[in-house]
């Protein structure tokens, strides 16, 4: 099957490389050239591996998913009045890539830890819809020490969190020590892991992402991505 061609100002503008105007002006500095140095015009069709922005392979297309490992203090918002934002982190063009990239739902600010972001809105509609119970695993450490009845609590499905009408779906608690545990999630609600312990009298003083789904963050440090290959992605 032949590989898609666009026009080459349309795809370098969706990438967020640059404008559609200013592909002309890189052209004749010889930052965009073609990967068998065959001629280019902005409105050349070509497809996306036969193109380099100053001699290197374009970012990947439409569908890209980055694995980050946040750090705490960074907002998952596209909002840059509300703080530092984890889009930071990433390439400047990638802010302007058309489509968005967004995150994956959403960790809080004092969160860390596994965080998936895409530009991929069916992938992302798939990833946190509830119907499709992705199992995410959190490390929580807890104010004081647990009352030794909350594994059976969350485990119930009957667990109700302020303000909802529908109890939390069954999670399991791993217990680490009194005051450090894991829990593993199948829903996205608002802090739910947050507001979990406070039904149950206890507070989160710090939470981390360990897993989402089969993915792990592996040896990436804080601040780190890296691009994942779709077929690994459940």
């Amino acid at each position: 099957m032949n590989p898609t061609k666009v026009r080459l100002d349309k795809l370098l503008s969706s990438l967020g490389y640059c404008s559609r105007k200013k592909v002309a002006t890189l052209l004749r500095e010889g930052i965009i050239t073609h990967t068998e140095n065959l001629p280019l015009k902005s409105d050349t069709k070509v497809a996306h591996d036969e193109v380099y922005f100053e001699g290197e392979p374009l970012d990947p297309s439409q569908g890209m998913v980055i694995l980050m490992h946040k750090p705490t203090g960074l907002i998952c918002s596209h909002d840059d009045g509300e703080g530092k934002l984890v889009y930071d982190l990433l390439p400047p063009r990638w802010r302007v890539r058309d489509p968005k990239i967004s995150t994956v739902g959403r960790l809080d600010k004092e969160t860390s830890g596994l965080l998936l972001l895409t530009d991929d809105g069916t992938l992302l509609h798939r990833l946190t819809s509830p119907r499709h119970h992705v199992a995410k695993i959190y490390e929580a450490t807890l104010d004081r020490a647990l009352n030794g009845n909350e594994a059976e609590i969350f485990a119930s499905g009957t667990l109700m969190l302020n303000g909802e009408k529908t109890p939390c779906l069954p999670a399991k608690l791993t217990i680490i020590d009194e005051t450090h545990v894991t829990l593993e999630i199948t829903e996205g609600r608002y802090h739910q892991v947050r507001r979990m312990f406070a039904a149950v009298g206890n507070h989160v003083t710090a939470l981390h992402r360990c897993s989402f789904g089969d993915l792990t963050l592996g040896d990436l440090k804080e601040g780190e991505y890296r691009i994942l290959d779709r077929e690994k992605i459940s």
